[in-house]
């Protein structure tokens, strides 16, 4: 019995940092400068009307367009973690209740797998930020 609890104390001792140093945060490290670059034209909002963008543009793993009408809207969202496989698979996917996207939803990666598409991890949205888009 002594024996037994002499190991479950040793586990602890062992486990414990162990797990501690899973969670702990790494440093994160910024984002690559965006291409291409582009100037904040007004504030900041939590969303967009999905009837206010027609088309996205994925510019790496960290930022994606939101693009407007004709090309003259612009909505840029930096995400605030890396997407892993954004950029390469050029697509994603979502899915909403609402009429609108929002800084708290979701959007996943769509890969192409074979002759079909299979979704990668989930992405969370940071705000909108309507920009002028460098030449």
């Amino acid at each position: 019995m002594i024996r037994h609890y002499a190991v479950r104390r040793h586990f602890a001792f062992v486990a414990v940092p162990l797990v501690l140093a899973a969670c702990s945060q790494q440093d994160a490290k910024p984002p690559p400068p965006v291409s291409p670059a582009a100037e904040a034209v007004g504030p900041a909002q939590d969303c967009l009307s999905l009837a206010q963008f027609s088309n996205t543009r994925i510019r790496d793993d960290w930022t994606i367009d939101f693009i407007g009408g004709a090309g003259n809207r612009v909505w840029r969202v930096t995400l605030p973690n890396r997407c892993s496989g954004l950029k390469s698979a050029d697509s994603f996917t979502y899915a909403t209740s609402l009429s609108q996207l929002c800084r708290q939803d979701i959007v996943y990666p769509l890969m192409r797998v074979g002759n079909g598409f299979q979704r990668g991890g989930g992405c969370g949205l940071a705000q909108f930020t309507p920009v002028k888009l460098s030449q």
